[in-house]
């Protein structure tokens, strides 16, 4: 019987194939999430600018932003700081020359006191500085 059997599985083709759906599965499963989580992983704060008749900034500009948030906290760059921090950190960073302008983001509904004391730190620090505007288009 066993030269039957060995008879049968030489007449047999042999089917050498890769099962490669759980593979694409997979992939797919993985662009999904990247898809999902890519936007989220952008760096930066969210502050809703108010909107007024401005010109956007250029790719000349090198941009240092200080934000003022809906609840008055400041951000400088991606970094919390308290008013203090900003008034004794601001010349020690302008003090080493990488920043020419400050570009000060304060969301549209943010406490005026805090922005303020943001713009007259920039102004005692010597340094050119800009409130930033999301560009105003008026209704046709």
């Amino acid at each position: 019987m066993s030269s039957h059997r060995r008879g049968r599985s030489r007449g047999l083709p042999v089917n050498v194939e890769i099962n490669v759906t759980s593979l694409v599965d997979l992939a797919f499963t993985l662009l999904v999430i990247f898809m999902i989580t890519a936007p989220m992983m952008q760096g930066g704060i969210e502050v809703d600018v108010p909107r007024a008749d401005v010109q956007a900034l250029t790719s000349e500009d090198e941009p240092f932003f200080i934000g003022v948030l809906r609840d008055g906290s400041i951000v400088m760059e991606e970094t919390a700081v308290t008013i203090e921090e900003l008034e004794a950190g601001l010349p020690q960073l302008l003090s080493a020359g990488t920043v020419e302008r400050v570009f000060i983001r304060a969301d549209s509904l943010a406490p005026y006191g805090p922005v303020l004391r943001v713009m007259a730190t920039a102004l005692n620090s010597d340094v050119p500085w800009s409130l930033v505007a999301e560009p105003w288009a008026p209704e046709p």
